[in-house]
């Protein structure tokens, strides 16, 4: 009998599954798994890998960072992705053109994820570039939120095409703060209406078609003085008013602007307080195992199973989608090797 998903995403110490590894994913709370460079060597590997996690569990969530550019943590056997800025370079001059572009990124993005039997990758990045920020930088489509909106827009239209569901990230925008959230807590001191008119256009534009969002481990001291991934005034302006159904996952939990909110078990039980359906904690097997006991009377929830890889369009033709995939895989090689 299928075991629901729990609101846990762990990661794994290495490319192939441990005993230890084997026991903790029978553990109800686990919902899912998320891949870094260390577990991957190639996409044969990779599919291996996610064949073994499926032996024993085979409902649960297979994640991946696979943006494009510096975060692409698969690249043996598929192709190397430029980053989104380079994407975008071309939008203002040529806008059909790049959205074009973005969109058969997000197609070939989801198609390879999905033949290595990954479920997901946390893309795409939705934060504008403030010019201040090292850690978004070309990462971001692009310093104009309407801009970033529409490509990322067509990126996800691409995914959505692909039979792969699409994240949004890092609610409400981390593009405006010089501080990397994985070593401290950065503080965004801008008013929420500056906020409302550049960092939330592209996920107030995008809200309805988004599948998951991940808040960022920001301050928007303005608004609330918990970051985002722990306040339920922004997670409830992401449901109420901005209209979000889908997955609420929290950024790694065991990052350093996480720590605010107190121990792991502490943080985890804050997250899912504030809205969060789904809580990562990688790089830290204590910190996991403590979440997961926190986690322990929390009910399954059923829209988590919605994230699970489904297909392609039923009407895709195999032959077609290959010669698609050759022009856009050459495309986008040629442009990552600039």
């Amino acid at each position: 009998m299928t075991q629901p998903l729990g609101p846990v995403m762990l990661d794994l110490e290495g490319t192939t599954l441990s005993a230890e590894e084997r026991a903790l994913l029978g553990r109800p709370e686990v919902g899912g798994v998320i891949l870094f460079a260390r577990n991957v060597e190639s996409a044969d590997q990779v599919r291996s890998l996610c064949r073994a996690i499926r032996r024993e569990r085979p409902e649960l969530l297979l994640a991946i960072d696979q943006e494009g550019g510096r975060v692409q943590r698969l690249r043996d056997g598929v192709t190397r992705l430029p980053a989104m800025r380079r994407l975008g370079k071309d939008f203002a001059a040529h806008p059909e053109v790049t959205l074009r572009l973005c969109q058969d990124a997000g197609w070939l993005l989801g198609m390879e994820m999905a033949a290595c039997g990954l479920d997901l990758s946390f893309a795409p990045v939705l934060d504008v570039d403030g010019g201040s920020s090292t850690v978004i930088g070309d990462r971001s489509f692009s310093d104009d939120p309407q801009a970033v909106a529409a490509m990322a827009g067509a990126f996800v239209k691409g995914l959505h095409e692909a039979g792969m569901v699409a994240v949004g990230k890092h609610f409400p925008g981390h593009g405006g703060v010089a501080a990397d959230s994985h070593r401290e807590l950065p503080v965004d001191d801008r008013p929420l209406a500056a906020l409302r008119e550049h960092d939330l256009v592209p996920f107030d534009r995008l809200a309805s078609c988004l599948d998951g969002v991940m808040p960022a481990h920001v301050v928007y001291s303005a608004f609330d003085p918990r970051p985002a991934g722990f306040s339920p005034a922004w997670l409830g302006m992401l449901r109420e008013t901005l209209g979000f159904k889908g997955v609420i996952f929290s950024d790694d939990l065991s990052m350093a602007g996480a720590a605010s909110a107190g121990s792991p078990g502490e943080r985890a039980l804050a997250a899912l307080a504030a809205g969060c359906d789904m809580l990562l904690v990688c790089n830290d097997r204590a910190a996991a195992r403590e979440v997961l006991d926190a986690c322990r009377e929390r009910p399954p929830l059923p829209r988590l199973a919605r994230l699970r890889y489904a297909r392609a369009r039923p009407d895709l033709d195999a032959i077609g989608a290959l010669s698609r995939w050759r022009r856009v895989h050459a495309r986008l090689e040629a442009m990552a090797r600039d």
